[in-house]
């Protein structure tokens, strides 16, 4: 098989009124267009075995297995590419399910159309369908390569998709009819046409101050202007060099302290609950990674709460909890997170409502200042958190809180979100219990 042109169609198109992301290759099956599949020896046995959840494609049948009847009974491998295409999608955590292919006006030129999320996932399964169905008509084995197709379409669903926020806007736009349009390989979105139409990109809205986007990524700007208006924040100061550690760790109030870069998100660089010296160091030399001006705190304590204000008003709260393993006395750390991450509900990158468990630098920092390795036995009940930070992004969890959160709390998110000037805005406040002010 060779494949002529692949396109993207990402509008209204030929094939569906409906589904307007769809991959249109052009596909010359040379010698196979005289050998359906019935007449190729222990092709669909190969097939199935490689490719189990094809027994869920109904095809023109209505029913499960149907595709796989038309394969025993005997169909070309045009056909055949499509549904391996839309199958290794959603291997990779991208359902689809809609797919065509209709002969072109050239014999043995097929116009194989199917369904994507992500256009660079398209393009990939596209040609990696044609080369494992070719490998499986050559008898050969093709598991290994497999593993490695699904793995690389998960790598580039993460690189070129919406994040979680962008995303679960989009889904609610397409609940209320919005049609919406990426504008770049970015979060920048186009919600709806003509003169109604609205951009925004990630959380920010085309209301949204440019003097707030600045001020709130800047976290000593936003901790003074947030003071200076009586909202309370922790006591801490900026260093820029290792030396300064000491005589800044003293003037917050003592340990224990949290150092974290000054521009930075999703938790990089943070190391919390610092109670010495040499582990201020190490904190340093990692939030310096990521900038080079570092933020000493007091380190507060209490629970982490990520609070959603959206035009002046708390819309959301959620308790955020650390990842973290629980001992059986029998497992070793690394085995506890392997088993963790078999919950089903965790996956790759943002593919599931959590994230599976990384093990990096802040995991193996925090375990060695317990006096643990990965290869520890945790005894029997014993909590042991795996991250400094709470984010989902690191395989923590959310608890929502929006229906006990005191007033007096409510009113605190509130207000700050107006000294900043942010419509939408994620305020993360740490206390013992959200339903206390």
């Amino acid at each position: 098989m060779r494949i002529r042109s692949i396109r993207v169609l990402s509008g209204p198109n030929y094939w569906s009124i409906r589904r307007h992301k769809l991959i249109q290759m052009r596909l010359d099956l040379e010698d196979l267009q005289e050998r359906p599949t019935n007449t190729i020896p222990g092709f669909k046995e190969r097939l199935e075995a490689l490719l189990p959840g094809l027994w869920e494609h109904q095809c023109s049948r209505g029913c499960y297995g149907g595709f796989l009847q038309r394969v025993e009974e005997g169909t070309l491998m045009g056909h055949v590419v499509e549904h391996v295409a839309l199958e290794l999608q959603t291997l990779a955590g991208m359902k689809v399910d809609f797919g065509r292919t209709r002969e072109t006006s050239t014999p043995g030129t097929y116009n194989v159309v199917f369904e994507y999320q992500e256009a660079e996932a398209g393009r990939f399964a596209a040609k990696a369908a044609v080369y494992l169905c070719q490998a499986l008509v050559d008898g050969e084995d093709y598991r290994r390569d497999l593993e490695l197709d699904i793995q690389e379409l998960r790598e580039i669903r993460e690189n070129v998709r919406f994040g979680p926020s962008t995303q679960a806007l989009l889904d609610e736009a397409a609940l209320r009819g919005i049609p919406y349009l990426r504008l770049n390989k970015g979060s920048l979105v186009q919600l709806g046409y003509g003169v109604y139409q609205k951009r925004i990109e990630a959380t920010t809205t085309e209301k949204t101050s440019i003097i707030a986007t600045d001020l709130a990524a800047d976290k000593r700007a936003t901790k003074e202007l947030l003071q200076d208006m009586g909202i309370p924040v922790p006591k801490g100061y900026t260093v820029r060099r290792r030396s300064e550690l000491a005589a800044t760790i003293e003037d917050v109030g003592g340990f224990p302290v949290v150092i974290k870069p000054l521009n930075a998100n999703h938790g990089k660089g943070i190391t919390v609950n610092i109670t010495s010296l040499e582990a201020a160091e190490i904190a340093y030399d990692a939030a310096s990674q990521y900038s080079d001006v570092v933020l000493v705190e007091k380190h507060l304590v209490g629970d982490d709460y990520r609070l959603l204000v959206i035009n002046n008003k708390l819309v959301a709260v959620a308790k955020r909890i650390p990842a973290y393993v629980v001992g059986d006395g029998r497992s070793t750390i690394q085995e506890l997170i392997d088993e963790v991450n078999r919950d089903p509900r965790r996956g790759f990158g943002h593919e599931n409502v959590l994230t599976q468990i990384s093990i990096d630098d802040m995991t193996l920092r925090i375990l060695e200042s317990k006096g643990y390795t990965l290869d520890t036995v945790l005894p029997k009940g014993e909590h042991c958190t795996l991250k400094s930070t709470a984010n989902l992004s690191t395989g923590g969890i959310a608890v929502d809180c929006t229906d006990i959160i005191h007033p007096y709390n409510a009113f605190i998110a509130e207000r700050a979100a107006q000294i900043i000037g942010l419509d939408v805005a994620g305020i993360d406040l740490i206390c013992p219990d959200i339903a206390q002010p």
